[in-house]
C-alpha cells in the first residue's frame, strides 16, 4: 500500500487515522489509452493515481478532444462529481499503464464525516483545480497558440519539473518536464492541431527556449518562455 503521507489530501491524518482509512481504498490498474470513466457516467468512485498519468478530457463542439488536466501520481480526480453526486463531467483516460486507488462514494462520505479536516483539504484542492481548468479554457478561447503552448509548458514545469544537474549540454536552471508528451498531447491541451503544435515547438527549439530528450521536454530558458505567455 502507498504511504499515505505522500498523498497530499490524506497528509493531515495521523498514523492511526490513516490505518482506519486504508481498508476503504481499493487498488486498480488501467492500460495505456484505457478509459477509466466517461462523461455522463455515474460518479461512483473517487480515484487517486499512484503510478502513471491520467488525462481528463472533453470534446469540443467540433469534436476535437481537449485535455483539461493531467493527473500525476498522488493526485486525485473525480472529486467534484463524487462529492456533489452528479455524473462525471468529463472523461478520464490512462495516458500510460497506470495504477490507482479508488474509494466508493458512500465510503468517501463516511470518511469525510469521520474526519472533517479531510473535507477542507479536498475542497481547497478542488477549488484550485477548477480555477486551473477555467483558466485553461479561457486561454484556448482568447490567447494565440504560441502563448497557449508557452503557458502550458510553464504550468507543467511548475507541477512536474525537475532541475537538471550535471548535464554539460544544458545551462544551470534548465527544467525537465517529468512526463512524456507527444505533439498530439500538447495540441489537445491547448486546443489546436498537431501540425500547429509541431511548428510551434520547432520554433521554440530554434530560439533555444526548449529541447527534447528521451521523449521529455526540457525548458532551457524559463524567462524567455514566460515572455511568450503575454
Amino acid at each position: 500500500m502507498v504511504d499515505f503521507k505522500k498523498i497530499p489530501v490524506f497528509s493531515a491524518l495521523n498514523t492511526s487515522d490513516a490505518e482506519e482509512v486504508k481498508p476503504y481504498l481499493m487498488p486498480a490498474k488501467f492500460r495505456k489509452k484505457e478509459a477509466i470513466f466517461s462523461e455522463g457516467d455515474p460518479s461512483d468512485w473517487l480515484y487517486i493515481v499512484t503510478k502513471g498519468k491520467v488525462k481528463i478530457t472533453k470534446l469540443s463542439q467540433s469534436g476535437r478532444e481537449l485535455i483539461l488536466e493531467i493527473i500525476s501520481p498522488m493526485d486525485f480526480f473525480g472529486g467534484v462529481a463524487v462529492m456533489r453526486g452528479f455524473p462525471y463531467p468529463a472523461n478520464a483516460v490512462a495516458m500510460e499503464d497506470s495504477e490507482v486507488l479508488k474509494i466508493s462514494r458512500s465510503n468517501l462520505m463516511r470518511i469525510l464525516d469521520r474526519f472533517p479536516n479531510l473535507m477542507y483539504c479536498m475542497a481547497m484542492n478542488i477549488g484550485d483545480r477548477i480555477k486551473g481548468s477555467h483558466e485553461a479554457l479561457k486561454n484556448i478561447a482568447i490567447e494565440k497558440v504560441e502563448a497557449r503552448i508557452a503557458s502550458l509548458l510553464i504550468k507543467l514545469s511548475e507541477k512536474t519539473g525537475v532541475k537538471t544537474v550535471g548535464d554539460s549540454t544544458l545551462r544551470d536552471g534548465a527544467v525537465v518536464i517529468d512526463m512524456k508528451l507527444t505533439k498530439q498531447d500538447i495540441a489537445e491541451m491547448v486546443g489546436t492541431t498537431v501540425e500547429t503544435s509541431i511548428r510551434t515547438m520547432s520554433k521554440f527549439k530554434k530560439l533555444g527556449i526548449v529541447a527534447e530528450k528521451a521523449g521529455k521536454i526540457i525548458i532551457k530558458d524559463v524567462n524567455k518562455l514566460k515572455t511568450l505567455c503575454g
